[in-house]
């Protein structure tokens, strides 16, 4: 589910592989965790986490997680706001390339990482948690404060906003556009460019400024998610995730 490239200069690219959207199940937000945390022990000096042509990643496995019951479901969200834990404290630069639509969960891994080049055209991204019931909690808000702004991202929070990628451009939601075939290869020149750097002053001054997101997942720890686990299983979010999973059948 999740295929493992390497390339020049100990440059690795974690590429969701999983037919036909990338929706994140259980099984891959934890891939996803595991590769990210153990990739700096392996001597990676930089990470790109990728999707397919067209589609980074829908979000969340909305179908799968319903099937879970609430010790699953726990051990799902661990994993998935792992994954910001992981990429908050991740002491060596990670890139997004999204490289098409990228709703909800793919959208919040995107602002946990140093740098984000998306795919220009028709292509969306967006927090659209609030249309399915779901309150994306400050632990996660705070990815999107750091990049538009407080009022911005209130603004694209409450609403659940899909914006254009030249919309979130502007905003500073994402940092460059790129043909779909050249999202990687331009991720690939921002790691290079950055690796030229000294890199002892170039990583220290790198923690120093990502100090803010670190603090929100001390010492790489998940925040308590009893709210949010309590929320998911409420009447009415229940009712919003399966009429979702009823319009994805259609």
């Amino acid at each position: 589910m999740l295929e493992i490239i390497e390339h020049d200069g100990a440059i690795r690219e974690l590429r969701m592989a999983r037919p036909p959207v990338n929706a994140l199940n259980p099984a891959l937000i934890r891939e996803i965790r595991q590769q990210i945390l153990a990739a700096p022990q392996q001597g990676v000096r930089a990470l790109i986490l990728s999707g397919a042509p067209g589609l980074f990643s829908a979000g969340l496995d909305v179908p799968a997680l319903l099937a879970l019951d609430t010790a699953g479901l726990e051990a799902a969200f661990d994993d998935f706001f792992g994954i910001f834990a992981a990429l908050a404290h991740c002491p060596v630069p990670v890139v997004a390339a999204i490289t098409g639509h990228s709703p909800a969960g793919g959208a919040v891994m995107s602002i946990f990482c140093d740098y984000r080049v998306m795919a220009e055209g028709d292509f969306r991204i967006g927090l659209n948690e609030v249309q399915v019931g779901l309150v994306a909690p400050d632990c996660v808000q705070i990815g999107l404060r750091r990049l538009v702004g407080p009022y911005r991202a209130e603004r694209l929070l409450v609403s659940g906003s899909m914006i254009p990628a030249a919309q979130a451009h502007q905003y500073g939601m994402v940092d460059e556009l790129a043909a779909v075939e050249g999202v990687v290869p331009a991720a690939l020149r921002w790691l290079q460019a950055l690796d030229k750097l000294p890199r002892a002053a170039m990583l220290a001054t790198r923690a120093i400024a990502r100090a803010d997101i670190r603090a929100v997942y001390a010492n790489g720890q998940v925040p308590d998610l009893t709210d949010f686990v309590t929320q998911w299983f409420a009447e009415s979010t229940q009712a919003s995730l399966q009429a979702l999973v009823a319009r994805l059948k259609k």
